[in-house]
């Protein structure tokens, strides 16, 4: 029986689908803890690599089913395909997963939110990070937000739309994956806009996006406000679409809030954090729908296929956001961040134009999940 090899993007596919797939992860226990695919219909075990190098292959034989498929992953796919050649050679139907978890991190998924005549919002769920961001199609024009560094997953969505990529934002300056927008904009000749504040000093071509406040594109008037949300960051915006979708950033999840701690700056940032929830967002109708720059769980997902929610909802179950007091909203976010994202400084380096990568090190700091989320609601 030949061992065989699944492509990430075959993996998301069958996943899509409702297929049950049995993974064998061969990584160290705390890798496999700290991320791993996941899935409604995955089944996901971990034995570490070394267990099947030994002669003895008892212990890991009664942990293994002989009647499916198994999918062997690794962080590259080097051990993965070693251990899936010893399934394959005791009669198990093996296959492994090729280049990994971190072949995993690089799959893109678009998913239309919203369409109606004149315009469309797809949202691309790049599903092994947890990282979201959207493109805005009216006419033969695209607004592109918060866009990852493989930038060719946009080009397509926009072409296939027969439109051209004019704007590129960010919503603010990331820290846990290497940001696309000024390589997408230098590409199509597109104009890049993010808040002067969180670019100070860099070297990087930039529209201050506090300069334009308001502006339309296409056929049909697509009214986008940029509306200042800091507290993730001091210059973090939110974009509103028609008064009826609000592209948040790393402000609004659906399960939680911004972190304010990874600038050194918890306590100051908490309190702008605390304004933007109880003032600016609070302003906001209960039928709103969130789309934010970032996930942390199934529990995320709408039932249309995407992440996001009415802010009605999040309201209803995020505990923070009732947390009224603003001494005890301060206290709770400078004080309880989680762990901090992995290689945030460098990748917040990079993505200021401070400091030149190669993919090989790009795809390197960028792996493992995202951590932007200081707060979950209760599930």
């Amino acid at each position: 029986m030949a061992v065989g090899i699944v492509t990430p993007k075959d993996l998301y596919a069958r996943l899509a689908q409702g297929e049950e797939v049995f993974i064998l992860d061969v990584r160290v226990i705390d890798d496999f803890e700290n991320w791993h695919v996941d899935g409604p219909t995955v089944t996901s075990i971990n034995i570490p690599y070394v267990e099947f190098l030994s002669e003895d292959d008892t212990a890991w034989k009664k942990l293994l089913p002989a009647d499916r498929p198994i999918l062997v992953n690794c962080a590259r796919g080097r051990s993965a395909k070693i251990v899936a050649d010893v399934l394959d050679r005791h009669g198990y139907d093996a296959a492994y997963l090729e280049h990994g978890m971190l072949g995993w991190s690089e799959v893109y998924a678009p998913v239309t939110v919203f369409e109606e005549e004149g315009w469309k919002l797809i949202q691309l769920n790049r599903v092994g990070k947890g990282c979201l961001s959207y493109v805005i199609l009216s006419d033969a024009s695209a607004l592109v937000v918060d866009a990852g560094r493989h930038v060719d997953e946009y080009l397509e969505v926009a072409s296939a739309h027969g439109a051209k990529v004019q704007h590129v934002v960010d919503t603010h300056l990331h820290a846990d994956h290497i940001s696309g927008g000024v390589e997408l904009a230098s590409c199509t000749g597109a104009t890049y806009y993010i808040s002067s504040g969180e670019l100070q000093g860099s070297p990087l071509p930039h529209t201050p996006l506090e300069q334009h406040r308001t502006w339309t594109f296409g056929s049909v008037t697509v009214q986008v406000l940029a509306i200042p949300t800091p507290g993730h960051t001091p210059g973090s915006v939110s974009l509103l679409l028609n008064g009826r979708f609000l592209l948040s950033g790393d402000t609004v999840f659906v399960g939680g809030l911004g972190r304010p701690d990874l600038g050194g700056k918890a306590r100051e940032w908490a309190q702008q954090l605390y304004d933007t929830v109880f003032t600016t967002i609070a302003a906001l109708p209960d039928d709103v729908l969130v789309l934010p720059a970032h996930y942390a769980s199934q529990d995320e997902y709408h039932a249309r296929g995407f992440v996001g929610a009415d802010l009605g909802t999040i309201r209803s179950v995020n505990d923070a956001m009732r947390l009224s007091s603003r001494e005890a909203f301060v206290t709770q976010f400078a004080s309880d961040g989680g762990t901090t994202p992995p290689n945030h400084t460098e990748i917040s380096a990079v993505n200021r134009g401070e400091k030149t990568i190669d993919p090989a090190r790009a795809l390197e700091l960028e792996s493992g999940p995202n951590r932007c989320a200081a707060k979950h609601a209760p599930r």
